[in-house]
């Protein structure tokens, strides 16, 4: 980031900060002296802001960080007042927008830090997600609870971790029941099958082209359709959620599989032909190889498709367990928090799914130019 860009920021910080004394955290409370924790915190990040305008280069992250830290900390501690909490004035939103902003410019600056070495770089790169993701769930909680927003309508993210914490023996059976039940199942099913019948459509081309419109069309048909059907067919425990996620994965996976497949160059196969190599000779060796990238990428859109397929397969019947089942019924008994830790549980679980995917294919495409550094 430009110098003066990032000196303005934290001068705006600075005088944010220095509003936060002069106007009082809410309507009815004493100033912002009156509390000297809160005061001594925002103090020091006001000096903090100062010393990152000073600098005015990457040196500034560290102290703009700290100062952040300052800030948003003395919020979350003028929240456990009762009077700022629903109440919130002026001088607490000053505060608000100095650990934002303060925030927001290290993150920028972060993103801009090139040639370093691969370690550092590495910190960096996970550095700046987790930055700007604690931002958003600090911009989220101080939200809602200063505005005094019903937790019927969006409870507080410290509210759904409690809830999260306070219900681990019942999230951990709808994992069960959903995830190595429903998803994992169905996305060995449905991703196995959709290689296999890639593998036949490429040796016998009448397959691919009378296959491929027909994926074009399955993929086209709404999942709330298919899943009551799957629960009259199946049952209503988890293959019916399985039966979805086949349907779900095997598309992709087989469209993805067949243009890998098709993928080797005319070069290698005339390699493959003068060397009079067989036909699995040449799968093994040539199409395959070739097709890893294409299908780890439909890999990885499946692994977030099959979670949401067995999800929303659940809302149409399923046993007393399960994300979706959970969402269902605890939105009924607006029991919101439980509803949003169900969701942080999805949000893990696919995160966590996503991820193993990932370096799965790192470590078995780390030849293709994209990972090639």
């Amino acid at each position: 980031m430009d110098a003066r860009k990032l000196r303005l920021g934290f001068l705006l910080s600075t005088g944010a900060i220095a509003l936060a004394f002069v106007f009082a955290p809410a309507s009815q409370s004493a100033p912002l002296l009156a509390r000297p924790v809160a005061a001594g915190l925002c103090a020091g990040a006001a000096l903090l802001f100062l010393l990152s305008a000073w600098l005015g280069d990457i040196r500034s992250i560290p102290p703009g960080l700290l100062g952040s830290l300052g800030c948003g900390v003395a919020s979350l501690l003028l929240l456990h007042d009762p009077a700022v909490a629903g109440a919130a004035a002026g001088g607490f939103w000053a505060i608000v927008v100095a650990c934002w902003v303060s925030a927001a410019l290290c993150v920028i600056d972060l993103a801009t830090i090139r040639k370093l070495k691969r370690e550092r770089q590495r910190v960096v790169n996970i550095a700046i997600p987790l930055l700007f993701g604690a931002t958003v769930f600090y911009l989220w909680e101080v939200g809602v609870r200063g505005f005094g927003v019903p937790p019927v309508l969006l409870p507080s993210p410290s509210a759904a971790a409690a809830r999260f914490a306070a219900s681990l023996p019942i999230l951990a059976g709808d994992f069960v029941q959903t995830f190595i039940r429903g998803v994992l199942i169905g996305y060995i099913i449905g991703c196995g099958a959709g290689l296999l019948v890639a593998i036949l459509a490429q040796r016998f081309d009448f397959l691919r082209r009378g296959l491929l419109p027909l994926g074009n069309f399955f993929s086209a048909l709404p999942l709330v359709g298919i899943a009551p059907i799957m629960v009259m067919w199946f049952g209503f425990d988890w293959p019916s959620k399985a039966a979805v996620v086949v349907l779900i994965t095997f598309f992709p996976m087989l469209v993805n599989a067949i243009a890998g497949l098709s993928a080797a160059g005319h070069i290698e196969r005339d390699l493959m032909r003068s060397y009079a190599a067989s036909h699995t000779q040449s799968l093994t060796k040539l199409y395959l190889p070739a097709a890893l990238p294409f299908i780890f990428n439909a890999l990885k859109i499946n692994a977030t498709l099959a979670l949401i397929g067995a999800i929303v397969a659940e809302f149409f019947g399923t046993p007393t367990q399960g994300i979706g089942f959970r969402i269902s019924t605890e939105a009924g008994r607006m029991a919101i928090d439980m509803v949003w830790a169900e969701i942080a549980l999805a949000a893990l679980a696919g995160m966590a799914f996503y991820g193993f995917v990932t370096l799965a294919e790192r470590a078995t495409t780390f030849w293709h130019p994209s990972y090639r550094t």
